[in-house]
């Protein structure tokens, strides 16, 4: 399953075209949440029986995991629309850099690495430019539990004889570091107690996986985890939980093309920072059993969002949000508290007319009658949906470069916006 150099060049060199002003009907079903099947991915180390993962999205960033745990001895097999994961045995303890550097999603390899293996290696991670994200808190926690930390020119190194549980607190409620925190103290001896945890979602759909293979974890999607170590863990067949964030890209797409588009496969509960925002926006919403409904179309109001961790409004639909209110009757004003650096669509959006400005980690935006097609690049993943939603409400022809960044996360994102009526293409140069 390694994933080719051909393959990543032909992703870099494609680009999205667009027909904008075209209405969108019909039901898109969403994949399973691409920030949930990552970690679960590189948990699945931790087991020494196969895993089965039920449904997984074809995403670039699966493909990089799937490829940096192989390199480490797992075997990757694609079974229907799922993975089979089975680690005969640990070949190396080193997570290479040219994978790591692909994905900061990374570096969460070296939680379970650690307590199998007692040590592991991994490369300075990358992924999108869209902030620093440090990872001393992962590094804290792993201190904590009684491993050492070697940092060197572009790697960290984290040995231990025996992961031992303790009380760990997080200045941030880190989701990675929760994360990697959580599959190191699974196979340490005694209790650990995780206090101001990230409470997202995935951070949940990780331990109840955990759980699922022996694990002994409670309090997950509260600020205070607790787990009690165990010897072992073993395989587990498990159905990772919908994407939140594709499911709110698609809500607003209808919000700004106009439609009626029912949105299917969703926890409601998981969305309602982007309901309550869509609803304050005057956009018509119908939530259902599992689908939430769209009627667009109508106008658009002003809005004025803040980014929060869960269960604030979200960073990763900041930029989709921010491409709705260039349409709204209005000034809106979105303030960014997560990443410093999560403004790099607006010079693109404002090449499509929006009218934005920028001081610090606040933009205004004030709203406009209409966008125009223009040519415009990804700078990274979410910055490239907006645009493509940009895109579909704008009049004329829409130009999407740099589609490498979208193809991170979002599963067949072409054809199912085109199964809704879209006109968009993809171009392979």
């Amino acid at each position: 399953m390694a994933i080719s150099s051909k393959y990543y060049l032909r992703r870099i060199m494609s680009r999205f075209i667009i027909k904008g002003k075209r209405e969108l009907y019909g039901t898109v079903k969403i994949s399973p949440a691409k920030n949930a099947v990552l970690p679960i991915i590189t948990a699945s180390l931790l087991a020494k029986t196969p895993c089965l993962l039920e449904e997984v999205p074809d995403l670039a960033d699966v493909r990089t995991i799937s490829s940096a745990i192989e390199i480490l001895g797992a075997r990757v097999e694609r079974e229907g629309g799922g993975l089979k994961i089975s680690v005969p045995q640990m070949v190396s303890n080193e997570a290479p850099y040219e994978f790591v550097r692909k994905m900061r999603a990374s570096f969460l390899i070296m939680g379970p690495l650690l307590a199998r293996t007692g040590r592991a290696r991994i490369s300075t991670p990358g992924g999108c430019a869209i902030g620093s994200r440090p990872i001393d808190l992962h590094l804290k926690g792993f201190c904590l539990l009684g491993a050492q930390i070697k940092q060197g020119q572009g790697f960290i190194e984290a040995c231990a004889d025996k992961l031992v549980g303790s009380r760990i607190y997080l200045d941030y409620p880190s989701v990675g570091a929760t994360e990697n925190i959580i599959m190191a103290a699974s196979l340490a001896k005694g209790m650990s107690i995780i206090e101001n945890a990230a409470e997202e979602p995935e951070v949940v759909d990780l331990a109840n996986f955990l759980n699922a293979m022996g694990a002994r974890i409670k309090g997950a999607g509260t600020k205070v985890i607790r787990v009690e170590g165990v010897q072992e863990l073993y395989g587990a067949s498990y159905s990772v939980i919908p994407d939140r964030i594709e499911a709110g890209t698609f809500l607003v797409a209808a919000a700004m093309a106009g439609g009626n588009v029912l949105v299917d496969n969703v926890i409601c509960e998981h969305i309602n920072p982007i309901l309550a925002k869509l609803r304050e926006s005057g956009v018509r919403v119908e939530e259902g059993e599992g689908y939430v409904r769209v009627y667009g179309g109508g106008e658009i109001k002003p809005t004025d969002i803040k980014t929060m961790p869960y269960p604030g409004f979200p960073t990763d639909m900041q930029p989709q949000f921010m491409a709705m209110m260039t349409l709204a009757a209005g000034t809106s004003v979105i303030t960014e508290t997560v990443f410093e650096n999560r403004f790099m669509h607006v010079n693109e959006l404002k090449r499509m007319g929006a009218r934005i400005k920028v001081s610090g980690r606040t933009t205004i935006i004030q709203g406009s009658e209409r966008l125009s097609g223009a040519k415009v690049k990804a700078t990274d993943l979410r910055a490239g949906a907006a645009l493509v939603l940009a895109g579909l409400a704008a009049e004329g022809i829409t130009e999407v470069g740099n589609v490498s960044h979208i193809d991170r996360g979002y599963e067949n994102l072409v054809e199912k916006l085109r199964g809704l009526g879209a006109e968009i293409t993809r171009k392979d140069d």
